[in-house]
């Protein structure tokens, strides 16, 4: 942490204003990641709130979204990282050394138990088990370019998820997913334990950027027939104007509606 940060971090409240949430988006800003702010803020009140202690980070690439769990949102909690690609597996691992609380898993999560092709693409934050769109605009021709295929395992969650109860002991679990048009597969493939968990973060696809991915609007509905509602929405990167191709969608398990 850096002297600036560690000034920001000790603001003082005032007027009725927390100078810490400008102090957030200022860093945040300076590290190009200004997008993250409503992100961060809404995490911090839902992780907070229902007392989530166990972060399901399913695509978890380099471990981007579990730093930014420690780092911005302050989660101290368990963190369960799953991330098939085998060159970005390493950096992640290397990631969880110092952090006793947090376990990567090679492995991709789907409907099914077995092996896959998996597609490595050019940007390898956009590496997916469903190929790209036959057409699509800049910039994602470029980044969404497959350059290998490898294969990978695939499990489903409802065969884990109580394994990793057993293990690990949690109780009030958070599924984050970001798999590139693949997350509706891995709702699917955790049957009847999808209503296990408080919270399902997920991609939503305006447009179509990979094959076979769920339209927002089925996405949607699917998840509120799964007993999940929105809780918020919020941009999931720098944006692309003047048309918007996807974005992030908070869900909120409607029992904890019933409880409040």
């Amino acid at each position: 942490m850096s002297d600036v940060e560690k000034i920001l971090k000790n603001l003082p409240y005032y007027g009725g204003i927390y100078i810490r949430e400008l102090a957030l988006a200022a860093r945040l800003a300076l590290k190009g990641r200004v997008h993250q702010y409503q992100e961060v803020r809404a995490l911090r009140a839902f992780l907070k709130t229902f007392e989530v202690d166990c972060v399901f980070d399913v695509g978890a690439n380099h471990g981007q979204y579990a730093r930014m769990l420690r780092r911005d949102v302050g989660y101290k909690g368990l963190i369960l990282s799953f991330e098939p690609a085998p060159q970005v597996f390493q950096p992640l691992m290397k990631g969880t050394e110092h952090d006793r609380d947090w376990y990567a898993f090679h492995m991709a999560l789907s409907d099914s138990d077995g092996t896959a092709p998996f597609h490595i693409m050019a940007g390898d934050q956009c590496s997916s088990l469903n190929a790209p769109a036959l057409e699509m605009p800049e910039p994602f021709s470029e980044i969404n370019r497959v350059v290998e295929t490898v294969d990978v395992q695939l499990r489903r969650l409802d065969g884990l998820f109580n394994e990793f109860a057993d293990q690990f002991g949690f109780k009030r679990p958070y599924l984050k997913l970001d798999t590139q048009g693949h997350d509706r597969q891995v709702t699917m493939g955790a049957g009847k334990c999808l209503h296990r968990f408080l919270g399902i973060q997920t991609e939503l696809a305006v447009r179509m950027i990979y094959e076979h991915a769920t339209d927002y609007r089925q996405m949607i509905a699917d998840l509120e027939v799964a007993g999940f509602v929105p809780n918020a929405f919020f941009a999931n990167n720098r944006g692309h104007f003047p048309l918007l191709y996807e974005l992030d969608g908070i869900f909120i398990n409607t029992d904890l509606l019933a409880d409040n």
